[in-house]
């Protein structure tokens, strides 16, 4: 186990492999699957819902430029977020044998085995509570401290869809043949994350943190 996740290399690249079993509960293994369409159904009628309610309470003596204003900072925030959590959290070095468990079962088994297709998308017992984690920290800086409940809403939309063009983006690399383009560029770059150099090229859905951090790796 130390091994495989301290390396972040693949053991097994078969779209077709059978998915290395990370319990022995059959319930808590299940959870260890999803399809991207689950989060597409979850989060965004979440995403719509939130822009729904911000105009709803919006005051109405003006055009409310703050809802897309704060739709677009969310989106934005989104980036720096997916870059850190996978530089950061899904790439840390564990120093004990009980880190090294629970960090391959968050991130290494997906570098294990790259194209099982269950393991590309963020669980929902993962997804749900950092979901809630991120809409508590809107909530107090931006609702408490700076005194603008109004931009919560709509900030968290924007991080939510900025989420699922990430975790989207991810499930196409591996998945769909990407030939031209941006796709093409960003399924290359991907790969070489997965195939030559798992410490760069963190961002997943955008370089542009990798290109100002300087780990954008090279060619």
């Amino acid at each position: 186990l130390e091994e495989l996740f301290m390396s972040h290399l693949p053991i097994d690249t078969d779209r077709n492999a059978v998915p290395i079993r990370l319990f022995q509960s059959d319930f808590l293994e299940f959870f260890t699957h999803i399809s991207p369409l689950t989060i597409i159904v979850l989060w965004l009628p979440i995403a719509v819902l939130l822009i729904v309610y911000a105009v709803m309470t919006a005051p109405s003596s003006a055009f409310p430029t703050f809802i897309p204003l704060g739709f677009l900072i969310g989106l934005f925030l989104w980036t720096f977020a997916e870059y850190t959590l996978h530089r950061f959290l899904f790439h840390y070095k564990p120093r004990t044998p009980r880190q090294e468990r629970i960090f391959f079962l968050f991130h290494g088994i997906h570098h294990a085995q790259p194209q099982v297709k269950t393991r590309l998308v963020m669980p929902l017992p993962v997804s749900v509570p950092m979901g809630a984690l991120f809409f508590g920290l809107f909530y107090t800086i931006v609702g408490v401290l700076f005194k603008a409940p109004g931009w919560v809403a709509p900030l968290m939309s924007g991080f939510l869809i900025g989420y699922l063009v990430y975790d989207l983006t991810h499930y196409a690399t591996h998945h769909f043949p990407m030939r031209s383009g941006y796709g093409k560029f960003i399924k290359r770059y991907h790969m070489q994350h997965h195939y030559k150099d798992p410490d760069t090229r963190f961002g997943v859905s955008s370089p542009i943190w990798d290109w100002l951090f300087r780990t954008q790796g090279v060619e």
